[in-house]
């Protein structure tokens, strides 16, 4: 009877460990969706009182302090053994940014809201973002020990939540998102219950070494990734449902490549994803479809590079993801300030 049992209990526990890996994936991508439509509705909905106000800076103030800080939120989580505080704090800041940008428009008169409470709320949303990116990045890898397919789909919908909350900003819909954000976290810290990084599993310090010099050529990679990205649809008149459109496009191209790279191998994927990102970039002045194509080929070759990092700083994916990040933010500024296009 007891060898009965202790069978049973070996059969199930693949079964069960597959499950929570599969609830921490879809949990994760649901956040990931709802951090950043969350962070873009709050910007919108208060810049929409500003008036006058130079409301550019904000927004770059908050895409810098979201991106270039997540090798640092990126190296903390790395060194918890209970990486939850991460997400905790992610929420927390996310709370207080949401009231603080209520109560700042219910206070302010109309085209006269503070510019100090403006940048105290873009900087709130800036470090909520950046621990929820690298909490997830990090969760996501382990659990899945690396699941180029998983990672994939995690970083995915990020890119359709900016879209919906730069278009569908408003009061009600900022609360909803927060309070199934909060929701949402409440339930993953139950499920991350007991899954916690033993000491000896805990990372030894960076040196600079080959590995570093491998991590740096990726980062490379992903800042011309930004910058061609940017490049497709610099210079297009974008109305909203062609926002919304280049949004799904770039998710499900960052989805895909995760599979199509576990299904064809890594090396025949990269190769297939920047010949057709080239391609289209080249004759993108042809129609709207090359265009399309060619930011879903180029958002293909995300998962690729993320599991590239994750692999080399094994014990280290929190900065993984984090230096991924940052890397971002100079070829988007390329682009977007020398109007490559």
């Amino acid at each position: 009877m007891v060898g009965i049992i202790n069978a049973d209990s070996h059969s199930l526990e693949p079964k069960r460990h597959r499950c929570d890996k599969q609830k921490t994936v879809l949990i994760g991508s649901v956040q990931h969706f709802l951090v950043d439509a969350l962070c873009l509705c709050s910007l919108y909905l208060l810049a929409e009182r500003a008036g006058n106000m130079d409301v550019v800076r904000v927004f770059i103030l908050y895409n810098v302090l979201a991106f270039t800080t997540q090798p640092l939120t990126g190296w903390w989580t790395d060194r918890l053994r209970h990486r939850h505080w991460v997400l905790l704090a992610s929420m927390v800041l996310l709370t207080v940014a949401v009231v603080l940008a209520a109560i700042t428009v219910k206070y302010g008169e109309e085209g006269n809201v503070s510019l100090f409470l403006f940048y105290a709320d873009a900087f709130l949303l800036g470090m909520g973002n950046s621990c929820f990116h690298v909490w997830g990045g990090k969760q996501v890898a382990v659990m899945t020990n690396n699941d180029i397919r998983a990672m994939g789909t995690f970083v995915s919908t990020g890119a359709f939540g900016l879209a919906v909350g730069t278009l569908l900003f408003s009061w009600p819909f900022l609360f909803i998102l927060l309070i199934s954000f909060c929701v949402l976290t409440v339930f993953c810290i139950r499920l991350d219950n007991g899954n916690n990084t033993p000491e000896e599993e805990l990372p030894h310090p960076f040196y600079f070494n080959m590995v570093s010099l491998w991590v740096a050529a990726i980062m490379l990679l992903v800042a011309f990734r930004s910058w061609a990205s940017e490049g497709f649809t610099v210079n297009i008149i974008k109305n909203p449902f062609l926002v919304l459109l280049l949004g799904a496009v770039s998710m499900l191209g960052k989805m895909m490549g995760g599979w199509i790279a576990h299904w064809i191998g890594i090396s025949k994927a990269i190769g297939l994803f920047l010949i057709a990102a080239l391609t289209c970039f080249l004759l993108k002045g042809n129609g709207i479809a090359l265009v399309l194509l060619g930011m879903f080929s180029i958002n293909c070759t995300m998962p690729i590079t993320l599991y590239w990092a994750s692999i080399l700083l094994k014990g280290k994916e929190g900065l993984a993801f984090g230096l991924l990040a940052a890397s971002l933010i100079p070829g988007y500024l390329l682009a977007t300030l020398l109007g490559i296009g």
